[in-house]
């Protein structure tokens, strides 16, 4: 049977609700947090210092990733090393590339170089997973945040290409591969089973923890059970 408890891979919550992340923050299966700015702009924030100090002060013993903004490198890197001097816990999330595709790798080796934590984030291909893998550094702990489910909605089954960039990041002791944009619950086994390190979740996924290990006869009454009450609390008649 299948167990929480059994699970070796790390879950991260992600989302951008503050009320939603100090909740998740609070549970000891969650190991961290990240966030984007597309999550913040849907839940309303303006103010991405204020919200993101905001959480720091509860959040200092898990990690917490935050994302540069810009689309010019030099202001990458500025906002960067604002953002990584705000805690001890925080990685910094760069996009692969920016808007005009041109890559970040001379980036991230830059501030690999000035110590700062980095998520590299985006990132579908194992090109991409090996470049940004030679220019991080052993001595500096740093994620790869492979967007596998991104990679499912293609057609194209993530498992092989995660299961090489385990392979690849293998060589240095710091650097842990993200299963990122899961798409189900299944996904949080799936990334354990090929030894990736972290997967992030939000918090809809998360939620369905709860199921995990339930009987499969009960769990299929159980949905005979709504479809009747639905139709019954409709007031459908033939």
């Amino acid at each position: 049977m299948l167990k929480v408890s059994d699970l070796t891979v790390k879950i991260f919550a992600d989302g951008a609700d503050k009320n939603g992340m100090l909740e998740m923050y609070e549970k000891e299966h969650i190991k961290g947090l990240t966030t984007n700015p597309t999550l913040m702009k849907k839940v309303g924030i303006t103010d991405y210092r204020a919200f993101c100090k905001d959480i720091l002060v509860t959040v200092t013993d898990k990690p917490l990733s935050f994302e540069v903004f810009s689309d010019d490198f030099d202001e990458m890197e500025r906002q960067a090393i604002e953002i990584a001097s705000w805690g001890d816990n925080v990685y910094v999330k760069l996009p692969i590339t920016n808007t005009k595709g041109e890559y970040c790798y001379d980036l991230v080796e830059k501030l690999v170089k000035e110590k700062v934590k980095v998520n590299v984030t985006a990132i579908m291909t194992l090109d991409q997973v090996q470049n940004v893998a030679d220019r991080l550094d052993p001595e500096v702990p740093s994620y790869v945040s492979v967007f596998a489910g991104r990679i499912a909605d293609t057609g194209i089954d993530p498992l092989p290409i995660m299961e090489t960039a385990v392979q690849i990041l293998s060589l240095n002791a710091t650097a842990e591969l993200i299963w990122a944009s899961p798409r189900e619950l299944l996904n949080i086994f799936q990334a354990d089973a090929i030894g990736c390190q972290v997967i992030t979740v939000t918090n809809d996924i998360l939620n369905k923890l709860s199921f995990v290990g339930y009987d499969l006869d009960e769990y299929s009454l159980d949905t005979v059970k709504m479809f009747y009450n639905d139709a019954v609390s409709a007031g459908f008649k033939l």
